[in-house]
């Protein structure tokens, strides 16, 4: 399974950007909970937000509620991350990957997704 992320640049504070993964390969990832994480400078690699396998269940970081949106298109083995009203502290390296199958509250463990795009950075400037 390969994982391509996209969508990432340049943006002022609250603005949007979409990013795009695309899974190719193996793409059986329609059955699978998929997840996007950030990894800002420095720091590690944080959760962001989950979807389960029909995008009937989703999760997101305290941090980014109200302002995230995870979809999914199993029918383009796409999953996507809408953002808005960004702001520096969104400042980091995005990262798709493919977690378990089955929703739970561990959605949110970087331990739980085994195969991981490249990253996409964003860069929200003041």
């Amino acid at each position: 399974v390969q994982l391509q992320a996209s969508g990432g640049g340049l943006v002022q504070a609250g603005g949007s950007l979409r990013l795009s993964c695309a899974a190719s390969g193996r793409t059986d990832s329609a059955v699978y909970v998929m997840g996007w994480f950030r990894q800002a400078p420095g720091k590690e690699r944080e959760f962001v937000a989950a979807i389960s396998w029909n995008g009937g269940n989703t999760f997101y970081a305290d941090s980014v509620v109200g302002r995230f949106t995870i979809s999914r298109d199993n029918a383009k083995n796409m999953v996507c991350l809408q953002m808005s009203s960004l702001s520096p502290e969104d400042t980091a390296v995005y990262y798709c990957a493919r977690g378990p199958i089955y929703w739970s509250d561990s959605v949110l463990q970087k331990s739980k997704y085994n195969y991981w795009g490249q990253g996409t950075l964003v860069t929200v400037s003041s």
